[in-house]
């Protein structure tokens, strides 16, 4: 285990944790197996939901756990090397998948791997994540729907818990992935979001 000046720990984690979460594992996997470009499918987001449009599920299973994977593995890997520095890691590793310098900034919205921050950072943090991402699935079928409820029990189950470092830094996340879902509530709002296994315009 390394040992090191807390700032610079800080910094190696944030850039750790933005490279792991900067792969667009989606993109990748639909390219290499002829899917196509992911961008100009559906929605254009590089996330599984996305991919599974291309009718690829076993691509869209791949992506949503190598997403997953990708946050938890920027936390683990603070947490094993620098201590104390993975609430940076995971909220770097949510940027990088949001905003990947390799696709000019324009990535996913980060509810996989949200995920696996949330499971690396406490896991039961994540099983209330995929309880509620899954259950609410289940029941409505609307993908954005249930990623966002997933994101913002994040926190508030940090808070119960009693993890107040780690509510920190899942609120703003949370936020984020509301964020970035806005064109997703304005469409619930106005009752034309697509459900899973349809197709959209």
């Amino acid at each position: 285990m390394m040992i090191g000046d807390p700032l610079r720990d800080v910094l190696y984690a944030v850039v750790i944790g933005y490279a792991l979460g900067s792969i667009p594992f989606g993109l990748i996997l639909t390219r290499i197996t002829g899917a196509g470009d992911l961008r100009t499918i559906g929605s254009g987001n590089i996330g599984a939901t996305n991919v599974l449009r291309t009718g690829r599920k076993g691509l869209a299973a791949a992506t949503l756990l190598l997403d997953m994977a990708k946050g938890a593995a920027a936390v683990l890997i603070a947490r094993h090397v620098w201590p104390g520095s993975e609430s940076a890691a995971a909220a770097a590793a949510i940027i990088g998948h949001c905003y990947p310098v390799w696709l000019r900034f324009r990535g996913g919205k980060g509810v996989a791997t949200l995920m696996g921050v949330a499971v690396a950072l406490a896991w039961p943090i994540g099983l209330v994540y995929a309880l509620v991402w899954l259950g609410l699935l289940y029941v409505s079928r609307v993908s954005s729907l249930a990623g966002m409820a997933a994101a913002v029990s994040a926190p508030i189950t940090a808070l119960v818990l009693g993890h107040l470092d780690y509510a920190q830094v899942l609120a703003p996340l949370a936020l984020l992935v509301l964020w970035l879902h806005k064109a997703n509530i304005a469409r619930l709002r106005a009752g034309t979001e697509p459900r899973v296994g349809t197709s959209r315009a």
